[in-house]
Parts: structure tokens; C-alpha cells; sequence
């Protein structure tokens, strides 16, 4: 796997303390705004901006290109190390390719976003991607200095010692009225019917695996049923300020 992270365009957060690499670290559910709210605060700290989740949603779709089928597990399994994932980590224009395909709008289309949890559940293919993920936090410190790391586990396994660890949450209305003006362009009673099964039952099934539906111990919990995009991002970034400016100060 070639999942090397291109340099940043951005450069390292001016109130880095000490020369001390910083590892944000945000997990929520479907529809919770992680992805958009994660990459505008890796914008605001001069940090490098890694979506796990694109990284399994990449794996399905190479998976699914090859014919393998989904519901055997051994299959997914022995396949898996073979998928050239590259992620682009700049938070202003990140990428996701496999080998020297652009693949960003095809993981988001609902063939893969209705398969992703059958690969996403797969024990070795977890393990494969907290090992990648990994490797990806550590190459993007060196470089940026700071990294904003997103998705379901990633404040419980990849990074369970990241500097901020926050678990970006709404209310399920909140969720699905978000999702359904991503995907649909509305939040009428149609849109919102035809959302809420995928996104309810990926969270099910994924919630099988990992813990993104409770804060646990460290983990600082926001809820942004009642916030805006630019007040959500403002919230997380005052969580890190709070929270690693008080230890860098230490």
C-alpha cells in the first residue's frame, strides 16, 4: 500500500509550544458534520487533515472493481493489503486516490456508502487500517507539525493518546436533516425518509466495531444539535486551544 500523505500546503500552527507535534483526534456518527467540521479546524490550526473514513470508503470501491464479494470476509481480508490507497492530506484541497485513480467522488456515491460497513467490520481489515492510519498521523506530524484525524475509532484505537480527542455528536433529526441536504439538496419528508435507513443502519452495524456513540473516559464530548457549521468549528477549536494550550503551557 502506498498511502504516503503529499506535503501540506499548509504550514505548522504558530501556537505550537515547544516545537510539540499536536494530534487532534474527532469521531461521531453519520451526519454528526466531523468531516466538514474536522477539515475547516485543521484549516484554522495549520494542520494536516486525515478522513479515515474515505480510506475504507476507498478500499470498497477497489474491492467492489475487482469483483470480490463483500459478504466473504477471508476474501476481503486476503484482498485488502493489496489496495494502493494514497491520501492527499492538504485540508484545503485533501484527495483520496487508489494507485493513479481520483477516486473522491466515487466513494461517496451510494454503491459504496451502502457496502462500506460489510468492509468496515471486517476484524483484519481494521487492523490493516489502524496500522495505515497510524503510520499516516506520524508522517503528517513530522511534516505539518499538527494533524486534525477523523472518523469512528480514531479516538479509541488509531489515537487513543492524541493530545484532543472529541466526539463531534447531534441529535438523530439534527443528523439525518444534515445528510439529506448533503445528499438530496433537501430536508423535506421524502428526503429525509430516504436518508435515514442508510444512515441509521451504517451506524447499527458499524457500532458493532467501534465506540462512537458515547465519550469515553478522556474524550470530550460536543454537541452540535444546536450549532451552525462556523459555530461547530469554532467549538472544537476552542476544545483544542483549551485543552493543548493549557499542556503546552505546562
Amino acid at each position: 500500500m502506498d498511502a504516503r500523505p503529499r506535503e501540506p500546503q499548509t504550514k505548522r500552527d504558530s501556537r505550537a509550544r515547544s516545537q510539540t507535534p499536536l494530534v487532534v483526534a474527532i469521531d461521531g456518527p453519520s451526519g454528526s458534520g466531523k468531516s466538514s467540521v474536522s477539515r475547516a479546524a485543521a484549516r484554522g490550526l495549520n494542520a494536516a487533515y486525515l478522513d479515515t473514513g474515505a480510506m475504507y470508503r476507498a478500499l470498497t470501491w477497489w474491492l467492489l472493481e475487482r469483483g470480490i464479494d463483500l459478504a466473504d470476509a477471508d476474501a476481503v481480508a486476503q484482498a485488502a493489503p493489496g489496495c494502493p490507497i494514497r491520501m492527499g492530506m492538504d485540508p484545503l484541497a485533501p484527495t483520496v486516490a487508489v494507485g493513479d485513480i481520483d477516486v473522491g467522488a466515487a466513494i461517496r456515491t451510494e454503491r459504496v456508502t451502502s457496502r462500506v460497513s460489510q468492509v468496515a467490520i471486517v476484524p483484519a481489515v481494521r487492523g490493516l487500517m489502524c496500522r495505515w492510519q497510524r503510520e499516516l498521523i506520524a508522517e503528517a506530524t513530522s511534516r505539518a507539525g499538527a494533524v486534525v484525524a477523523e472518523g469512528r475509532d480514531v479516538t479509541t484505537v488509531v489515537a487513543p493518546d492524541a493530545d484532543v480527542r472529541i466526539l463531534l455528536t447531534a441529535s438523530e433529526d439534527a443528523r439525518l436533516a444534515r445528510r439529506a441536504r448533503q445528499t438530496h439538496g433537501s430536508v423535506d419528508a421524502g428526503a429525509i425518509d430516504a436518508t435515514r435507513d442508510l444512515v441509521l443502519e451504517r451506524d447499527r452495524v458499524d457500532s458493532t466495531v467501534s465506540e462512537f456513540t458515547s465519550a469515553i473516559d478522556g474524550v470530550t464530548l460536543l454537541d452540535t444539535s444546536h450549532l451552525d457549521f462556523r459555530q461547530s468549528v469554532d467549538a472544537v477549536l476552542a476544545i483544542v486551544e483549551n485543552s493543548w494550550g493549557t499542556a503546552g503551557s505546562g
